[in-house]
C-alpha cells in the first residue's frame, strides 16, 4: 500500500485503492490511513513528515470522494493514458504528393 506518494502516483495509488474502489472503500481507506499518519498521532521525531503524507492523504480523500470531483479526474487519468491524436499522427510517417510520385 503507497502511503507516500511520488509527484507522478495516482490519487487511487496514495490511498491503496484500485480505480473501481466504492465509496465505501474510499471511506474506510482514508480513515485508516488517517488514524495511521495523523500529526496528532505520529510520535514528535515523524511529525513533519506526517503531516506533508496527511495532507496528500486527504486531498486524495477530498478529490475521490466527491462524485463530481473524482469523474473529473479519472477523465483526466483516461486522457493522460490515451495517446492523442497528435501523439499517434507524429508516430506515422505520412507520405505527401511530391514524394510519393513515380515519375
Amino acid at each position: 500500500m503507497a502511503t507516500a506518494a511520488s509527484p507522478t502516483s495516482s490519487l487511487y495509488e496514495v490511498l491503496g485503492l484500485p480505480m473501481n474502489a466504492s465509496g465505501h472503500e474510499i471511506k474506510a481507506a482514508y480513515r485508516r490511513l488517517a488514524r495511521r499518519c495523523h500529526p496528532d498521532v505520529v510520535a514528535m521525531n515523524k511529525k513533519q513528515t506526517s503531516a506533508t503524507e496527511f495532507m496528500k492523504i486527504h486531498a486524495a480523500y477530498a478529490t475521490l470522494s466527491d462524485p463530481e470531483k473524482r469523474a473529473t479526474y479519472d477523465r483526466g487519468l483516461y486522457r493522460c493514458a490515451r495517446p492523442s491524436s497528435a501523439t499517434m499522427a507524429a508516430a506515422n510517417t505520412y507520405r505527401n504528393w511530391e514524394t510519393d510520385q513515380c515519375w
